[in-house]
């Protein structure tokens, strides 16, 4: 150690020196070694997962609010087109007779516009929600990869105690609490 810097050591120090100096006859710091690195390597590929499917969901509410933004386009639009034929039906009403042909003729070609109008204003509505189903799916999907990565960042802490305090019975809580997570993840894979 160089003059004038400060150091401590931690546990975790400690125990790195102690494997390195008994790593031979150490058996359990090896078998913690290597489970918590198969934990933290799936639980990272979890934590990857659960931050894909929640952008998915952003993503499918964002086309969702469009599509429902386009069919209330077509809903406004449908209305302008019956305040016309109102206007139209008012006209042949009220016109003189030379002039009330013309504005019942008006009044069926905006009846006609509005049924296209209206099919295309219920079509981008059923997208809407089919968008919102699908986030929905990918939010309840989310959750399960960040509880399987939440339950196996538990066995990697639960990883350090075995370690620290060299007790065999917690490498079966290790094994215990990271198959809750594998399960988890297996349900997150599955759409469960």
């Amino acid at each position: 150690m160089s003059g004038g810097e400060f150091h401590v050591h931690g546990p975790h120090d400690h125990e790195i020196e102690h494997a390195a100096a008994h790593g031979a006859n150490d058996r359990i710091s090896g078998r913690i070694a290597t489970t918590t690195a198969i934990l933290a390597t799936v639980g990272a590929l979890f934590a990857y997962q659960g931050g894909l499917t929640q952008a998915n969901a952003m993503l499918y509410k964002n086309n969702a609010a469009m599509k429902k933004t386009e069919a209330s386009n077509q809903w406004n639009y449908y209305q302008a087109k019956s305040s016309k034929q109102n206007l139209a039906d008012l006209g042949a009403d009220t016109a003189d007779t030379e002039r009330r042909e013309y504005y019942r003729t008006q009044s069926k070609r905006y009846e006609g516009e509005k049924t296209q109008i209206k099919s295309e204003a219920e079509k981008l509505e059923k997208e809407s929600l089919e968008w919102d189903h699908k986030s929905e799916e990918q939010m309840h999907q989310h959750h399960r990869w960040a509880q399987a990565t939440t339950v196996l960042q538990i066995s990697i802490a639960l990883s350090a105690i075995a370690l620290l305090t060299r007790r065999e019975w917690l490498m079966k809580g290790i094994y215990v609490v990271a198959a809750v997570g594998f399960g988890l993840g297996a349900m997150a894979a599955a759409h469960l």
